[in-house]
């Protein structure tokens, strides 16, 4: 049997303090991943539209303030860092392509980046050494 993405981050990253604020303020249920995906699916009826536009930003700002008040803080450097990742992994742009339709992983990355704006390079130098275990975060959030 194998184990779920809890299980293995877990095992994992048990001792560290980015899994105890995880562990403490997370809430792994279905709802709220279901809640999560929701807010995907309308950013995903918003892509016909540039990304900065007022519209957009709101929809990930929605984003970025749940992933905050049912997982950990994500920091706009955090939130810049889980835009990139939302396109360079599958896992993640299948599962928000689903719930917003094709395309809508691409365009939450391109609106991230404006409502983050230069946070999008300081993501590069602050995530690296967690990013094994922020992706595995990430992965629980998507479950």
């Amino acid at each position: 049997m194998s184990k779920t993405y809890v299980e293995e981050a877990k095992e994992r990253w048990v001792d560290t303090a980015a899994w105890r604020e995880f562990e403490k303020r997370s809430d792994t249920s279905k709802e709220t991943g279901d809640g999560l995906m929701k807010l995907f699916a309308r950013l995903g009826e918003l892509k016909n539209l540039p990304p900065e536009n007022d519209e957009a930003q709101a929809a990930v700002a929605d984003i970025q303030q749940y992933i905050t008040a049912q997982y950990y803080e994500c920091t706009d450097e955090i939130f810049a860092w889980l835009g990139e990742i939302y396109v360079a992994d599958e896992r993640f742009r299948k599962n928000i392509d689903k719930a917003g339709g094709d395309g809508t992983a691409e365009f939450a990355r391109a609106a991230i980046r404006v409502k983050c704006g230069n946070s999008s390079e300081k993501a590069k130098s602050i995530i690296p050494t967690n990013r094994d275990l922020w992706r595995t975060i990430c992965l629980i959030t998507m479950i």
